[in-house]
């Protein structure tokens, strides 16, 4: 029994990268051998184990068969005879189908080492367009490593676009597709994942709703980039450099999707298109599976960004109305992701990074006012009392702060 580490951990290693999870393949070994070691078995569609004391991942060396669409249709053979180089060769990367021994020697049979100098993501082996998934993880190694300056290879991005061509990526399940989508956001570059689904065609596929904006043309006096796909990349890009949340990255994505819908007799123009995306987010993520507080904050996004960027401009009645239809006093926290969301909206158009949002303070300088008002000494008032006074004073404390600023 020979035992090697294996995968991201290499690959991070040869970056000089810090290493997060640790997987090993086992070699020439049973599951009963190594159960007897102590090893718990926790693999379901094949043996893979945690280590009794480190509680790391061990699996062993298996060859993998395509017999039905979709990812998984494979029958797996795990004996003792399969090799490391037989183990390595069906995954995904070359950069991902590199080992280490215990004597700290790489095993690298398929140019893994190369293609890190080079900056590559490549296939390993025909076998990639046999599991669908792995277009969504060589679209998300792109959101993590185009910073360091990887590109795709043009005949893996070849390849890819043939397997959406012959339906592989209809096959993905809704849970998949959003794990390896969530996961991508959360990267350095997200917006690399998405032009890597689009450049294969996968996003008209798992996201048509967001493919659908690209060439829908907005006004350039507000939009120097013009085209509503590119400024919501942008936007998601300048929340990634921002260090936003996932949900953030999620609302930007999604909160522009209703401009698909303009008649194109009404471009550059959208009116409209804040309630007109509402539906479509909704059914996206009941497709995918999106979490709640995700499909929240986008919804609130569409809804209300355009208020936020009239920030300047709103009576303290349009205000207040805006605090209470985003539940502001109750989920504080919320709204602040909002106008996150909204600060990165503004800030995603071309050459506009660095223009001041003042809008953003004004708001926020209202909220925190009518925040302020208490019915805490008040113990005269009540029932519908209660919210007439709160409303009231609320009203006059957002007019202050519109006359002093």
């Amino acid at each position: 029994m020979k035992i090697y580490l294996v995968g991201g951990a290499v690959r991070d290693e040869l970056l000089g990268l810090a290493v997060g999870e640790r997987d090993w393949v086992v070699v020439g070994a049973t599951p009963a051998e190594l159960e007897l070691q102590g090893y718990k078995s926790v693999g379901r569609d094949f043996p893979v184990f945690l280590h009794p004391i480190t509680h790391e991942e061990y699996a062993l060396a298996r060859l993998e068969r395509k017999v039905a669409p979709g990812y998984r249709g494979f029958t797996t053979d795990f004996s003792p005879q399969v090799t490391l180089e037989e183990d390595l060769i069906r995954r995904d990367l070359t950069i991902n189908a590199m080992a280490r021994d215990d004597e700290g020697n790489v095993i690298d049979p398929y140019g893994g080492q190369k293609d890190l100098a080079q900056r590559v993501l490549r296939h390993v082996s025909p076998a990639f367009n046999e599991d669908p998934v792995r277009i969504l993880r060589l679209a998300r190694f792109a959101a993590r490593f185009t910073k360091l300056g990887f590109t795709v290879a043009p005949n893996t991005l070849m390849l890819m676009q043939t397997m959406v061509a012959a339906g592989e990526a209809n096959a993905l399940v809704a849970e998949r597709v959003w794990r390896e989508l969530e996961r991508a956001l959360s990267e350095t570059h997200p917006r690399a994942c998405f032009e890597v689904l689009r450049a294969c065609g996968a996003l008209q596929v798992i996201l048509p709703e967001l493919n659908s904006l690209f060439g829908v043309p907005q006004s350039p006096q507000w939009h120097p980039e013009i085209d509503t796909g590119e400024h919501v990349l942008l936007a998601l890009q300048i929340a990634a450099e921002r260090s936003a949340s996932v949900p953030v990255r999620f609302a930007l994505l999604m909160h522009d999707l209703g401009k698909a819908f303009t008649p194109s007799d009404h471009w550059p123009r959208h009116h409209g298109h804040e309630t007109l995306g509402l539906p479509v987010i909704d059914a996206l993520c009941i497709r995918l599976r999106v979490p709640q507080e995700h499909r929240e904050l986008a919804r609130l996004a569409s809804r209300f960004h355009t208020h936020v960027h009239r920030g300047l401009e709103l009576r303290a009645d349009t205000l207040l109305q805006l605090f209470e239809s985003c539940d502001a006093f109750r989920r504080p926290e919320r709204f602040q992701e909002f106008l996150e969301v909204c600060e990165c909206d503004a800030r995603g158009r071309l050459g506009l990074a660095e223009n001041p949002y003042p809008q953003r303070t004004r708001v926020q300088l209202a909220l925190d006012a009518a925040a302020r008002i208490s019915v805490e000494h008040r113990s005269n008032l009540k029932g519908p009392e209660i919210g007439e006074f709160l409303r009231t004073q609320r009203l006059a404390a957002i007019a202050d702060i519109i006359h002093q600023h």
